[in-house]
C-alpha cells in the first residue's frame, strides 16, 4: 500500500487498480455507508447496510478495493 489514500481513491473511481487480493477478495467492493454508522460498526461490529442494500460488519481497507458500481450509481443520483 503506498498510503496515498486520497490519490488512490480518485484512481479507483476512474479504473479499477492492480493488486493483489486475498483469497476472495477480488469480488470485493467499497461501499457507500452513512459516516455515523459505519464508525460504529468498526467499533461496536453492528452490521450496516450500504446504499446497495449489502449488509455487512465492515472490517477491511476499503481503500483496497473498488467502489460498488450500485453505490456510486445511487450516490450520484442523491447529489444531482
Amino acid at each position: 500500500m503506498d498510503g496515498g489514500g486520497s490519490t488512490l481513491l480518485e484512481e479507483q473511481t476512474q479504473t479499477q487498480p492492480n493488486y493483489t487480493y486475498e483469497d476472495g477478495d477480488e469480488e470485493r467492493f467499497s461501499h457507500y455507508v452513512p459516516k455515523d454508522k459505519l464508525m460504529a460498526a468498526m467499533v461496536d461490529g453492528i452490521p450496516v447496510k450500504a446504499l446497495c442494500g449489502k449488509m455487512w460488519v465492515p472490517s477491511r481497507d476499503p481503500d483496497r478495493f473498488p467502489i460498488c458500481p450500485q453505490c456510486k450509481e445511487i450516490y450520484e443520483k442523491m447529489q444531482g
